[in-house]
């Protein structure tokens, strides 16, 4: 074997040209969307109205185990992609452990994270339709910057519903969505009859991004020529996001590594599902066994203390329904700085693969996960964003449990950005008045008890 390099670089005609459809492997296929109306489920053709047309089709694919990425899409993953596998040598030694740790690093690029991969599709299907322009929402303002990149480089109006917390909290993001050419409001506004109505139901709301959700689709559907754009949970924004995986995947391959345990941080579940779907195949063809773990918040923990149910993807119910592990959309999450992990649902792809016991999940408080990310800022030179932050977290636990043990595992993690503008989050952990709210069990339940009773 060759000696392994700190950065294993794929060359560019290494570039995925072709996204890979976990669905079309897993024998449980993840539930259907239902029309909230009749409760039946949706057709891609109901979902055209909102979606673009050829994103429609994606959502619903179920049986295409590979999806040809278009030239345009390849051309501009090229500026950016291949990202690096990096050997985190520096942290192992650090941490005097035994295991070998690597990272897939998604942030080499202006957006500062792993969005831009579906921002670019999106906004590519978009523009071949013939679209004036999209909308949609964003938590910590990774999506709405990878999308108002991608919308400015098709000519597109760009319209972004920013959860009020962050947009507070997070002004220099904002300010990049505004120079990119974007619109950018916090949700919940007054300039929706949704943003109007949860204000009038939750005043003082922070929002979330449920609410952004909402407002987004309400200005999508009212406006000619524009439609709803969404950065994670849906089927199609996984599959896009497959690129990292399999890039991964091809640079272990490279210098005969096998992984032994894959650990990403999930949200809605699109940086997670992109990483590990290339694995999770070859778990469902019987070809190679992994372990999984997603690392959620404990401050909106979907996956470990949510339901399996069908319930709206947004707060104001005007979505379809998906069955998800969630905490019901009225869920109301603290105003935590891991504003991308504040959805109140996870994928269903993620969902069913959890259900059936193929991946684990843990969840992590918010300071565990800023000291986590100090200490790894600290050796390995990268500000990590604090999504990353929580695969950062469990990752040395799992290098730690490795020193104990002896064992010389092979641990790779997503690090899905950085952390630039989330420096306001890292001044409050340093000045020691970040907090670790944790949702009651009577919190979760009051929330879960208003989903629909299917």
């Amino acid at each position: 074997m060759s000696e392994i390099p700190y950065k294993i670089y794929l060359s560019e005609s290494e570039i995925p040209t072709a996204w890979y459809n976990v669905r079309a492997d897993m024998k449980n296929k993840p539930a259907p969307l239902l029309n909230p109306g009749t409760g039946e489920p949706l057709k891609a053709e109901d979902l055209m109205p909102i979606f673009c047309e050829e994103l429609c089709k994606q959502e619903m694919n179920n049986t295409d185990q590979w999806i040809d990425i278009p030239g345009e899409i390849l051309d501009f993953y090229k500026m950016y992609r291949p990202s690096p596998l990096v050997r985190a040598y520096c942290l192992e030694k650090a941490l005097d452990t035994p295991a070998h740790i690597y990272y897939k690093f998604e942030g080499n690029n202006t957006s500062g994270s792993h969005k831009l991969n579906s921002a670019i599709a999106q906004a590519y299907y978009a523009k071949k339709q013939g679209l004036k322009g999209v909308t949609t929402e964003t938590g910590a303002g990774q999506w709405g910057t990878a999308l108002s990149m991608s919308t400015a480089y098709f000519g597109l109006d760009c319209q972004v519903y920013m959860v009020k917390v962050s947009y507070e909290q997070k002004p220099f993001r904002r300010e990049v969505m505004r120079t990119y050419g974007a619109t950018v409001t916090p949700s919940p506004s007054m300039t929706t009859n949704i943003g109007r109505k949860i204000n009038e139901e939750f005043p003082g709301t922070d929002g979330s991004l449920g609410c952004a959700i909402s407002e987004a689709v309400e200005a999508a559907t009212s406006q000619e020529g524009y439609r709803y754009v969404l950065g994670s949970v849906l089927n199609q924004v996984l599959l896009h996001q497959s690129v990292i995986g399999l890039e991964a995947k091809a640079a272990l391959d490279k210098y005969g590594i096998k992984a032994d345990m894959i650990i990403g941080c999930a949200g809605g579940g699109s940086n997670l599902g992109g990483l590990i779907s290339p694995f999770v195949g070859q778990m469902l063809r019987g070809e190679a066994d992994y372990e999984i773990i997603a690392v959620e918040p404990a401050s909106c923990p979907s996956l470990t203390r949510g339901s399996y149910v069908y319930d709206f993807c947004d707060t104001g119910r005007v979505c379809p329904l998906a069955k998800m592990y969630t905490l019901g959309s009225d869920f109301m999450p603290a105003p935590n700085h891991a504003g991308g992990l504040r959805y109140h649902g996870m994928s269903s792809i993620v969902s069913q693969l959890y259900d059936d016991g193929l991946i684990k999940a843990r969840s992590v408080k918010q300071t565990d996960v800023f000291a986590a990310a100090e200490q790894f800022a600290r050796v390995e030179g990268i500000l990590p964003a604090p999504e990353s932050s929580h695969a950062i977290k469990v990752a040395i636990d799992e290098a730690l449990k490795c020193k104990e043990t002896g064992e010389a595992k092979n641990i790779v993690f997503g690090l899905t950005g950085t952390g630039y503008f989330d420096l306001v989050a890292y001044q409050k952990y340093n000045d020691g008045v970040m907090d670790d709210y944790i949702p009651t069990d009577e919190d979760i339940a009051a929330s879960l008890a208003k989903c629909p009773k299917l």
